[in-house]
C-alpha cells in the first residue's frame, strides 16, 4: 500500500518505519519536509519525505494521522479535496495541556476523540489505532513472531477494517478490532486501555471488565 504519514513525530516515524520496512510506500510528511532526512534514511528506499500538502496530493492509500489534536481541523479543512473516499487512521489524542480548549471540550462532550475526527474527515472512512500505544514500545515490540502485543482497533466500514487490520499485522502486533468508533472511549487518555502494552488475551479481558 501507498501510505502516507501526516506527522513524524515519534508514533509517525515508527509505524512508517515499521511499514517501509514491510514493503508498502511511505510518505513522510511534515511542514518542515527538509527536517525529515534522517528519518527517511533510516527507513529505507521505500520512504520518502515531502509537504503535507504533497502527501494529501500523492493519492495514498491509506493516511495516517499523527499530529497533535489541535490540527485536526485545519488538516481537514485544508485537504477536504483530497482525501475524500480514502482511509485515515487516527492515532491522535486530545491532551488540553497541549491542545488548549478545544481538546477539553471534545473529552467533555458525548462524543469520543475519534467520532469528531471522523466527523471533520467527513468524506473519508476513518479508523481508530495506535493512539493507546507507548510510542517506545511500538519502536520496540514490533516484528514478534510470538507473545505478540495487542494493537486495539475500530473502524468505520469494512474498507478501513481490511486496511488497519492488516498494517497492524503486517508489522508484527496482533489486531483486535473492538468495534465500530463510538466502543473507542475506552482508546482515550485516562482510560482503561490508554497506556496499556499487552498480548491478545489480556486485552480481551480488560475490555470485557
Amino acid at each position: 500500500m501507498k501510505i502516507g504519514i501526516i506527522g513524524s513525530g515519534n508514533i509517525g516515524g515508527n509505524l512508517g518505519k515499521h511499514w517501509a520496512k514491510g514493503g508498502h510506500e511511505v510518505l513522510f510528511s511534515s511542514r518542515h519536509p527538509e527536517q525529515l532526512k534522517d528519518l527517511v534514511r533510516d527507513a529505507g528506499t521505500n520512504a520518502k519525505a515531502m509537504s503535507v500538502e504533497q502527501a494529501f496530493e500523492a493519492n495514498a492509500d491509506v493516511y495516517l494521522l499523527a499530529t497533535p489534536f489541535k490540527a485536526i481541523g485545519k488538516l481537514a479543512e485544508l485537504y477536504a479535496g483530497e482525501y475524500g473516499n480514502k482511509v485515515i487512521i487516527d492515532a491522535t489524542n486530545p491532551y488540553p495541556e497541549r491542545d488548549g480548549q478545544m481538546a477539553q471540550d471534545v473529552r467533555d462532550s458525548n462524543r469520543n476523540a475519534s467520532e469528531y475526527t471522523a466527523m471533520k474527515f467527513g468524506t473519508a472512512k476513518t479508523a481508530k489505532a495506535f493512539n493507546s500505544i507507548k510510542a517506545e514500545h511500538l519502536r520496540d515490540y514490533a516484528w514478534r513472531t510470538q507473545d505478540k502485543i495487542a494493537i486495539p482497533f475500530a473502524a468505520q466500514d469494512a474498507d478501513s477494517r481490511a486496511k488497519t487490520q492488516q498494517l497492524i499485522e503486517d508489522i508484527g502486533f496482533d489486531a483486535v478490532y473492538i468495534g465500530d468508533l463510538d466502543q473507542t472511549k475506552i482508546m482515550d487518555p485516562e482510560q482503561k486501555l490508554y497506556g496499556k502494552t499487552l498480548v491478545r488475551n489480556e486485552l480481551e479481558d480488560l475490555i470485557k471488565a
